[in-house]
């Protein structure tokens, strides 16, 4: 299998996407697949240690820049402990391969256990304000934390998955294969996600009977997530001078119909594994106008269609396009960008077994993330990341200690406790 041994972190085709030339060799166990470290550029070079406290974990990968197209970096880092991991599995124990694929590091064990769990996180980040290096100090609740930028969005979430991994990968304790995948370009438009890119190139590495992906979610698990589409609908008139309107059209007065029919709209509710979605359609930009003295003769507003998972894409765009219920010919929509959603899973013993390891509780998720990339193979999978969200990509963004000490915790506990069964036709655990 090829993959890809250097790329030029400015350009985001060749950071994320498998696809991009370049002089790759075959991915093997311990890493020959890569130029030799001595070789690369002295950043290249950080040194992580995964096996080490996931909370200093946390502080070193905020200490290495990657905002979204410049993973290159922390990459190199990641991949290289991987490997150094892959080369000190004991003696008799199937190999940990590593695999890298433009700027996504793959990490696979191959015991030929019942169940494979995958673990995957981005490596990138919004732009940096002024909050690189890591700083760490007390928070306005008085608790010990660290402060950066990918902080809680989502640093301390690939710590404690990378530091999982490289403390099982060569222990009798692990009860579950493991597919660790930590991938490139998931804060910018989704065409560049590093796992989309692998979704459609190397599938079979999305394999897996349950998904984990580590955005925060305040350690609790936070099942599939809704669908999201966004339209734009424009209307056309005739410019006039607003002294003399009746020569004109006003776009702007076209729209209006649209406007109202979202405003009155009801949004619905689903439940799904004992989980409630709460569906939503809002107007979220809004234009029009030339001069305060003049007839618009365009208007246009963009309208976002959150839909809970027992929707497909096609019934949710019809569900959209009759509430829009547009039939002036003067006004049209435009659909720029679909995202279907993820069923929860949590009717899959895996799924399950790792809520009751987490508390027993799981959250529906209202946004979109990448969970739904492996519901659409088929997996079940789950937001399980410590932190608040409410913290990601601010200049103050932080996680507090004691929530990546407990979610790693939980992870190990859950990743070294034996399946129950299959994978599936569990009892879906309490909602909240």
């Amino acid at each position: 299998m090829a993959t890809l041994d250097r790329v030029n972190a400015k350009d985001f085709d060749r950071a994320g996407d498998p696809d991009a030339d370049t002089d790759g060799t075959a991915a093997d166990a311990v890493g020959t697949g890569t130029t030799d470290a001595a070789a690369r550029p002295p950043h290249a070079r950080d040194h992580l240690d995964l096996r080490a406290d996931p909370v200093e974990l946390t502080a070193a990968l905020i200490d290495i820049p990657s905002v979204s197209r410049d993973e290159a970096r922390i990459a190199d880092a990641v991949e290289a402990a991987l490997r150094d991991v892959a080369a000190t599995i004991p003696e008799g124990m199937p190999a940990v391969t590593v695999e890298r694929i433009g700027d996504n590091v793959v990490a696979r064990t191959h015991r030929g256990l019942p169940q494979r769990a995958i673990l995957a996180g981005h490596l990138d980040t919004v732009p940096i304000a002024d909050n690189v290096p890591s700083t760490r100090g007390v928070d306005a609740e008085g608790r010990d934390t660290i402060f950066g930028c990918g902080a809680v969005d989502m640093k301390s979430g690939d710590a404690c998955y990378l530091h999982a991994f490289a403390t099982l990968a060569g222990s009798p304790a692990l009860k579950r294969d493991l597919t660790l995948i930590m991938y490139a370009c998931e804060e910018i438009a989704g065409e560049f996600n590093g796992l989309g890119h692998l979704a459609d190139s190397h599938p079979h590495l999305l394999e897996g009977d349950v998904a984990l992906l580590g955005e925060p979610s305040g350690n609790v698990i936070e099942a599939g997530c809704q669908g999201s589409i966004r339209v734009k609908v424009t209307a056309h008139g005739t410019r006039a001078h607003s002294a003399r309107a009746w020569l004109g059209d006003n776009a702007a007065h076209r729209l209006t119909g649209v406007l109202s029919r979202v405003a009155a709209y009801s949004a619905g509710t689903a439940r799904i594994d004992g989980l409630t979605y709460r569906e939503g359609m809002q107007v979220v930009h809004i234009q029009s106008g030339v001069a305060t003295n003049t007839v618009p003769d365009e208007a246009w507003a963009y309208v976002n269609y959150r839909f809970a998972p027992h929707r497909d894409t096609d019934e949710a765009i019809a569900h959209l396009m009759g509430v829009l219920a547009i039939d002036d010919p003067l006004v049209d929509v435009e659909i720029e960008d679909v995202s279907p959603g993820a069923a929860p899973g949590l009717d899959r013993a895996a799924a399950a077994e790792l809520v009751a390891i987490a508390g027993g509780v799981a959250k529906p998720k209202y946004g979109w993330t990448d969970v739904s990339r492996f519901a659409a193979l088929g997996i079940p999978a789950v937001n399980f990341g410590p932190g608040d969200p409410a913290y990601c990509h601010k200049r103050d963004e932080q996680i507090p200690v004691d929530m990546i000490t407990e979610l790693s915790d939980d992870l190990l506990r859950y990743l070294t406790t034996a399946p129950a069964d299959d994978g599936r036709n569990a009892t879906a655990p309490a909602a909240s």
